[in-house]
């Protein structure tokens, strides 16, 4: 596997508001390296959701090369880029997205069983990633019965079920008391470190920020080093 886990190369994105035409990223540069973490904060709007969502292939820069495992996404038609992700790139948002209907465990295991490992071993895979934070008691659980601090690491565990190279995390304290906050946080950078992948973590937390091996800045579509 490259050295290199995402790479973005002149990548702009703009929007439509009423008349207006807003530029979200600007010919923007970004080089993560495999095993690294790297923190981007910025102001509300600036663009932090949309710079991870071109970097997991939710959206397509309007120019510039997004290369994500040594893939030029640009290459790939939607089914291709909806198995890259699935392969190499986990995803933690704010809010768990969990199915209500499904356990903990059944969450987790999903997205391996949709890749077409069995059930068999998608649920010893679960297993081993909910015990590693913390909720090996609580696998049978289902959402509604589960704090928001543990449905959060349900969705950890789950981002990381088919061992992606890439983990990348939009505000995912953001909706937790500080208590709890603190833990999916310690979760997030030590699973992270344990399983060597490379961590693109978007914030307010400035603490967050801190603990990443760089700070990065976005304002007015141009990252900016701290």
């Amino acid at each position: 596997m490259s050295s290199c886990a995402a790479r973005l190369i002149g990548v702009t994105k703009r929007y439509a508001s009423g008349p207006e035409i807003i530029t979200v990223l600007d010919r923007l540069d970004l080089t993560v390296s495999a095993g690294e973490s790297v923190a981007v904060t910025g102001p509300s709007g600036s663009g932090k959701t949309t710079l991870l969502n071109i970097i997991g292939g939710l959206e397509a820069p309007d120019s510039g090369s997004t290369v994500v495992a040594g893939i030029d996404l640009a290459s790939l038609d939607e089914d291709r880029r909806a198995e890259l992700r699935g392969r190499h790139v986990g995803f933690v948002f704010q809010f768990h997205y969990l199915l209500r209907d499904f356990t903990a465990e059944e969450n987790v295991m999903l997205p391996a069983y949709m890749q077409g490992i069995s059930r068999r071993r998608a649920a010893e895979r679960a297993r081993r990633l909910l015990a590693k934070v913390g909720l090996d008691d609580r696998r049978g659980h289902y959402p509604h019965q589960l704090s928001g601090g543990e449905r959060q690491r349900v969705a950890l565990a789950r981002a990381l079920i088919n061992d992606p190279s890439i983990l990348l995390a939009d505000e995912p304290t953001g909706n937790l008391d500080p208590e709890h906050s603190l833990e999916v946080e310690d979760l997030i950078f030590a699973m992270s470190e344990d399983l060597g992948k490379s961590l693109i973590v978007a914030s307010h937390d400035l603490r967050i920020a801190d603990r990443a091996d760089r700070h990065l800045v976005l304002r007015n579509g141009e990252l900016e080093q701290t």
